[in-house]
C-alpha cells in the first residue's frame, strides 16, 4: 500500500502538473475513440503498450479477455461496458487483446487446474469450446506453443462474439465501426494482429 500512495505523490507531483489542462479537459468528459478488451493479467497495460494518452482508450478487463455472448446468463459489467462504449460513446475501433502466458487459457486446456475456484470455472465455461478445437486442430503443439494457439483462438472468437449484438453488428455494416484482434507477447513487447487475408496473426510495425 505505501509504494501505492508514494505512487500517487509522484503522480500529482510530476505528470499530473505537466498535464493539468489535459486533466482540465477530461473533467468535462471523455471521448475515447477506441474500446479496448484484454485481460486482468497485470502484465498487460493497455496504455503502456499503445502509449495511449489519458482518456483515449475506453478498457474492458476480465479474465481472459471475453465477451459473453450470452449477456443474460453472463451479466454484468463486460455487456454494460461494451454497450455504454459502442453505444453512447460511439468509439470507432474495438480492439480484443490477447497475451501470451495466459492464465485463463492455461485453465480451458486444464480445467483441474481451477477445481476450487467455482466462480473462475463458471465464468471460463463461456470457452469451453476453444478445448476442442486446440484439440483438433493443434495436436502437434505442446507447452507455451499450445497455450498461444488457444490465446489466438480465444481473441478470434470473441471478435465474433461481438458481432453477436445487434448495435454492434449495425455500426460495423454502416461503416462507423471496425474491429482488431491483437495478441501481446510479454517476454518481447511485441503485438501481433490478426490479418484476415493471411489467417493468421502477423507482427504490427514489421516488414509487410
Amino acid at each position: 500500500m505505501q509504494k501505492l500512495v508514494r505512487g500517487i505523490h509522484q503522480f500529482q507531483a510530476e505528470f499530473f502538473t505537466s498535464n493539468r489542462a489535459l486533466f482540465e479537459k477530461l473533467a468535462e468528459g471523455q471521448r475515447p475513440e477506441t474500446l479496448f478488451i484484454t485481460c486482468s493479467d497485470s502484465r498487460v497495460i493497455p496504455e503502456l503498450i499503445t502509449s495511449a494518452a489519458p482518456g483515449e482508450l475506453f478498457i474492458i478487463r476480465n479474465i481472459g479477455n471475453i465477451v459473453p455472448r450470452d449477456g443474460e446468463h453472463y451479466p454484468g459489467g463486460a455487456v454494460a461496458a461494451l454497450e455504454y462504449a459502442v453505444e453512447f460513446l460511439e468509439v470507432s475501433t474495438v480492439i480484443v487483446c490477447g497475451h501470451t502466458g495466459c492464465g485463463a487459457m492455461q485453465a480451458v486446456l486444464d480445467p483441474p487446474a481451477v477445481a476450487r475456484l467455482p466462480y473462475v470455472r463458471h465464468w471460463l465455461q463461456q470457452t469451453d469450446h476453444l478445448r476442442e478445437v486446440i484439440e483438433r486442430r493443434y495436436s502437434h503443439l505442446q507447452g507455451e506453443a499450445r497455450v498461444t494457439a488457444a490465446v489466438e483462438e480465444n481473441v478470434l472468437f470473441q471478435l465474433e462474439s461481438l458481432r453477436h449484438y445487434p448495435f454492434v453488428t449495425r455500426r460495423l455494416a454502416d461503416g462507423r465501426l471496425r474491429m482488431a484482434g491483437w495478441v501481446f507477447k510479454i517476454a518481447t513487447g511485441e503485438v501481433f494482429a490478426y490479418d484476415p487475408a493471411a489467417e493468421s496473426f502477423t507482427l504490427l510495425g514489421g516488414p509487410a
